[in-house]
């Protein structure tokens, strides 16, 4: 892919990857309320990456009660914005670890993914070649 031909959204995450998590949590993390993405696996990614609304919603009301809004009311299975993933380390009173979120970002327009989502990391408009 060269430079000269890249969406603003691509010179935003240069690496092209995208965490997938569920609804509200993506709108706690650009609201700058949720610093950590708790994972069962670590991670040694560092760095900004896209932040994809998955598909599947949380249904525990105290969630969505955090952003006053209701399940259906925010985008799913687009990518919403992007974070940046500082640091990981291990929660063990939770049994977890904890994936440092900083700096997030929302994009204007949601933007349909290219490629199937994964649970976790995927890329999801192709793996970069540059």
């Amino acid at each position: 892919m060269k430079k000269k031909n890249l969406k603003a959204h691509e010179k935003d995450v240069k690496t092209g990857r995208a965490i997938s998590i569920k609804q509200p949590f993506v709108e706690e993390i650009l609201l700058g309320k949720k610093k950590y993405e708790y994972r069962s696996r670590q991670t040694h990614i560092r760095g900004r990456v896209y932040l994809y609304a998955s598909k599947g919603k949380v249904t525990d009301e105290a969630r969505w009660k955090k952003v006053g809004l209701n399940p259906g009311d925010l985008p799913t299975g687009q990518i919403i914005g992007s974070v940046e993933i500082v640091d990981c380390k291990i929660f063990e009173n939770l049994g977890c670890y904890g994936y440092k979120l900083k700096n997030p970002r929302r994009y204007k327009t949601p933007i349909a993914p290219k490629m199937k989502a994964q649970p976790c990391f995927f890329f999801p408009f192709g793996k970069r070649d540059d």
